[in-house]
C-alpha cells in the first residue's frame, strides 16, 4: 500500500463529504467575513510559512533532512490548531500523525508528503531552496522552490486556512485526521506502517473521506477540488504469437494471418 493505493482506496468516500449537513449548507458568505478577513491579514506569513518549509528540504533518496522535515511539519501542524501531532516510527523515513478535534459530526482524512524530489540547482532559475520571491510575467510575485507545488505550496495553503479560522475565533466544520509521509517521492515503502498504526487506524477508520492538498488552480484562478483520485501506471508490453504456431511467417499470406491473429490484434 502506497500513497496511490491508500488514496484510491478511501476516496471512494470522499464524495460523502461533498452531501454538507443542511446548517452548514445554509450558512451566507457573510458568516465567513471574519474568516476571510484574516486571510488577508496572515499573508505575509503564509508565504513566510511556505519558505521556511521549502528551506528545510527533506529528500528520502539522498537521506537528507531526517527527522528535521518531520518535526517541522509537526510544529507547522501545532501552530495550526491540531491538538495533537507526532512522529510515527517506520523503518524508513518517520511518518506524521496528527489529528483536530472541532466537535464537529464529521470528520475527514487529510493526507501529506513533506519530502520532495531531488534538485540539480544548475537547471534552477533561482536556487531551489532558497525559496525566493521572483517575478514572473503573467503571475507576479512567485516563491520558486522545490516543493513550491508539489506539494508544500497547497499544503501551506491548507495550513493558512486553518490559521484563518483560527485567527476568527471559529471552529472548522469538519474533524480533522492527518496522515504525512516523508518517502512519497522513492514509493512510499513504508506508509503501511503509517496508516496501519494503531492509532492512525483507528481514526481513520472514523472518516467519510479523504483530502489531499494539491495544485489545482489555473491560471485564471479557477479551482478544482477533485473527490476522487487514481495513480499512474508506466509499463512496456511485448507479445508475440509464435509460441502457439502464429509467427513468424516467410510467405505474405501467413504473415497477414499472424497479424491478423496475434495478441497485439487482440488488445486492440
Amino acid at each position: 500500500m502506497n500513497r496511490r493505493t491508500f488514496i484510491h482506496q478511501v476516496a471512494a468516500g470522499a464524495a460523502a463529504t461533498a452531501i454538507v449537513p443542511s446548517r452548514l449548507r445554509g450558512a451566507s458568505k457573510t458568516d465567513l467575513s471574519a474568516v476571510r478577513a484574516e486571510i488577508g491579514k496572515r499573508h505575509d506569513e503564509a508565504v513566510k510559512r511556505l519558505q521556511d518549509w521549502i528551506k528545510q528540504p527533506s529528500i528520502a533518496a539522498e537521506n537528507r533532512g531526517y527527522p528535521d522535515g518531520a518535526d517541522l511539519l509537526i510544529r507547522m501542524l501545532t501552530d495550526a490548531g491540531f491538538n495533537r501531532a507526532v512522529r510515527v516510527p517506520t523503518d524508513g523515513k518517520p511518518g506524521v500523525f496528527a489529528t483536530l478535534d472541532a466537535g464537529a459530526p464529521k470528520t475527514v482524512g487529510v493526507y501529506l508528503m513533506y519530502d520532495v524530489k531531488q534538485a540539480d540547482p544548475s537547471e534552477w532559475s533561482s536556487p531551489p531552496f532558497e525559496a525566493a520571491l521572483v517575478d514572473k510575467p503573467g503571475f507576479g510575485k512567485c516563491v520558486v522552490g522545490r516543493g513550491a507545488v508539489n506539494q508544500k505550496g497547497p499544503e501551506s495553503a491548507f495550513l493558512a486556512a486553518l490559521h484563518a479560522y483560527r485567527g476568527a475565533g471559529r471552529k472548522l466544520p469538519v474533524n480533522l485526521v492527518l496522515v504525512a509521509e516523508g518517502e512519497e517521492e522513492i514509493g512510499s515503502p513504508h506508509f503501511p506502517q503509517v496508516v496501519r498504526s494503531e492509532e492512525a487506524a483507528r481514526a481513520l477508520s472514523k472518516c467519510s473521506g479523504i483530502f489531499m492538498p494539491s495544485a489545482e488552480q489555473d491560471e485564471d484562478g479557477v479551482v478544482t477540488v477533485s473527490l476522487g483520485a487514481k495513480g499512474v501506471i508506466e509499463l512496456e508490453l511485448t507479445s508475440s504469437g509464435e509460441k502457439w504456431g502464429r509467427g513468424p511467417s516467410k510467405d505474405v499470406h501467413s504473415a497477414n494471418r499472424a497479424r491478423l491473429d496475434s495478441p497485439s490484434f487482440h488488445l486492440v
